[in-house]
């Protein structure tokens, strides 16, 4: 699939895939964000895309910045008709000031087909064994 990258900062770094088979790609901030802490930010990644109709670009967090550090970079979604600059949304749930710097690697993204769904209206719902029962329904272990 090709997919239309326009560089909207000069420090912009276009996707790769770092090792064959992966599943996302890295995306890179294009300047320094400082995030207090319990505060969210926009971290700017200098891209705008042209995605394919019928797909999404899907802004995910990186494992090491989510088991390393106390940054927490929010699940996103770019639709297909969206032309602007993408940015990751990164939450800081330490207790001190968190900075991104210019060049981190924040987020990945990943590529997603979309299926579109048809919503019939209904007075009833199937049964099935888990019913209407709710979070932690089969058990908590930590």
């Amino acid at each position: 699939m090709n997919v239309k990258i326009k560089r909207l900062s000069e420090h912009a770094v276009i996707p790769k895939y770092a090792k064959q088979g992966d599943s996302g790609f890295d995306l890179v901030a294009v300047e320094d964000v400082l995030i207090k802490p319990g505060e969210t930010r926009k971290v700017p990644l200098g891209l705008a895309f042209e995605i394919p109709e019928g797909y999404e670009l899907q802004i995910r967090p990186r494992s090491g910045i989510t088991s390393k550090t106390k940054l927490r970079v929010q699940f996103g979604t770019v639709d297909a008709g969206y032309r602007g600059e993408i940015a990751a949304i990164v939450d800081n749930i330490g207790n001190d000031l968190a900075k991104v710097q210019k060049g981190d690697r924040i987020a990945q993204g990943v590529i997603a087909p979309v299926i579109k769904a048809t919503f019939e209206e209904t007075d009833e719902l199937s049964e099935s064994e888990r019913g209407d029962k709710g979070f932690g329904f089969t058990g908590v272990t930590i």
